[in-house]
This record gives C-alpha cells, structure tokens and sequence, in this order.
C-alpha cells in the first residue's frame, strides 16, 4: 500500500499475516476475521488495487492480497459439486451475481467481483479479480487472480488476463475502461493496458514488453499499451553472438482521438489492412 492510501480491510490482516506460518483452520478467530475480509473483495467493498485518479498510479492493497493468501490457511479443503461436476478446494465458488449474466460453463471464485452488467461466457474469474460494469467476458477467456478489469471492456475468445498473487506488494494486470483485447491476446506480469487502447488477435504483452510507435518509431513506456491505440505484437531484430534474431515488441499501428470511439468494423479493417485479425 501506498502511504496515502488506507485500506478499508480490518487491521488485524496484517498483525495474521506475521504469524501466518502457525495458523491453520482450528483458529476459527482468525478465520472470522480473513473471510470477513474477503467477503468484502467479494462484494466490491474493498479490492486488490486500482489507478489513482490524481496521480496515474497504480495503487496496490497489499492487506486484500494478504487476506486472499490467508485464506488458503485457514480453509479446510471441501467437496462441493454442481450436477455431475465436482470440486474440491479450500475457495468455494462465488454466489453474488446480482445484476451479472451467467451463461453456463461460466466459473468465479468467491473473492472475485462482478459489477452489474458484466457477461461471463463460459471463462474463468481468478480469486482477488475485479471486473467492472459492461465488461463481457467471454468464451474460454481467464481473469487471472487479482487481475483488474475496467468497465465496457471486451476480452475476446481465448484471451488470458494474468493473475498474481505473490508478493503481495506486486502490481496485478491492469485493463482499463473501454479496452478492446482480440482473440487469444496474452496481457501478464502485471503490464497495463490503457484506457480506451485496442489489442490484435495473439498480441502478447508482458511487463517487460518494449513497445514502439509505427509512425514515429519512438519507443515508448515498456509493459503498456497507450490509451486510445490500436497495438499488435511485431518483433524488433537483437543481435546476439549466435547471431540476428527478431525480439517481440508491441507496436502501437495507430492513435485515436482521446475519448473516440474506435467502431468494430473500422478496428477489423485496421487490422486486416497489417495481417491481423481481431
């Protein structure tokens, strides 16, 4: 946590976590306590981190991400089963949908929040994940833990949001409002996908990603796509003794209008025109 920022989750988060290694799920104190708290990640009350308004910062609660891990302690392992399908785990599975669509196949934890609005198609929402009003996840698609998910967005088929857990002071994935990943797009190690930027079909971004401008060829911010950008993993030629090979990059093909809108069919034909789809 930042030194600004206090976090709505009880303090005794932090006095559990050191002595963590001596809790196990016979201290139901401690166990009241944790699941407390990650009840209210559950219910959006609290979460795992945010950008701070003011400041453009990625602001991290190291007491929810502390209060997740707590309860892989304190949880006894259970069976639990939906028809024919069965579980065994210490995360049961999360029971507020209010507002949420929920079409079959569809899977989140307990601790993970939906707003009002979102669509989950038949994916996966990790523990600690945020996922704001509007968003539609869909097919096969995985929010990993943690992972914070603006509103309006789009995570195409088979797109991988990854999640992090350890160390708790780690920055998770960050997609921010009206983002656009295409099909089997890979965001991970806490990189950070701007607001309003649109991603190709297989574009991978990591935390250490270089990024480039097409137009300019300025490099830019390592691990980010820019805010309202149409990107797609390129590849940048590195000589090593063994001789020339081409790196992957993220190239930033095209900039729109702060606040503009970047229609589907406009975005296809972008992409189209360079060889890739969305």
């Amino acid at each position: 946590m930042t030194s600004s920022y206090t976090s709505p989750l009880p303090d005794q988060i932090d006095e559990l976590w050191e002595r963590r290694s001596e809790l196990t799920p016979d201290h139901s104190e401690a166990r009241a306590v944790i699941t407390g708290a990650i009840d209210q990640i559950d219910e959006g009350k609290a979460r795992v981190a945010f950008v701070d308004p003011a400041t453009d910062d990625v602001v991290v609660d190291e007491r929810a991400k502390r209060s997740i891990l707590l309860g892989f302690k304190v949880l006894d392992m259970k069976e639990s089963h939906v028809g024919d399908f069965y579980h065994h785990d210490r995360m049961p599975l999360k029971t507020r949908f209010d507002g949420v669509r929920v079409v079959a196949g569809a899977i989140a934890r307990w601790g993970s929040f939906l707003a009002p609005g979102v669509v989950l198609m038949p994916s996966f929402t990790n523990i600690g994940a945020y996922v704001g009003s509007g968003t539609m996840v869909d097919t096969w698609a995985t929010v990993g833990s943690c992972a914070q998910i603006g509103e309006n967005v789009h995570l195409s088929g088979g797109v991988g949001v990854g999640g992090v857990l350890e160390p708790p002071q780690a920055s998770p994935v960050i997609i921010e409002d009206d983002a656009f990943l295409g099909s089997r797009s890979m965001v991970v190690e806490g990189a950070r996908v701007r607001k309003g930027a649109k991603l190709g079909a297989g574009t991978i971004l990591t935390s250490s990603t270089r990024v480039f401008d097409a137009e300019t060829g300025e490099e830019l911010a390592r691990g980010e796509a820019p805010a309202w950008s149409v990107c797609v993993t390129s590849s940048r030629t590195k000589s090593f003794p063994g001789g020339d090979f081409g790196m992957p990059v993220l190239l930033v093909l095209k900039r729109l209008e702060e606040g503009q809108e970047h229609d589907k069919l406009a975005l296809n034909d972008l992409l189209r025109e360079h060889g890739v789809n969305a």
